[in-house]
């Protein structure tokens, strides 16, 4: 998938001191993408717009706080 036009938002639970970064594009049609701010070039998750509602609505409940 192209993802020249896609717009990068930070988590506000980023930092700038090289931790844990990541940053999500919802601009593009039909997709949720999501990458390792570092790693700009590097690959990128793709969800669909119901799978990225699914993935938040767990980890906000906790469902991902502890997988053993």
């Amino acid at each position: 998938m192209d993802l020249s036009t896609a717009v990068w938002r930070k988590s506000s639970l980023s930092s700038d001191n090289g931790g844990q970064c990541v940053e999500v594009a919802t601009n593009l049609p039909g997709v949720v993408a999501v990458r390792d701010s570092k790693d700009p070039d590097g690959p990128a998750l793709l969800f669909t717009p119901a799978e990225w509602r699914s993935l938040i609505g767990g980890i906000k409940a906790g469902e991902l706080d502890r997988l053993t």
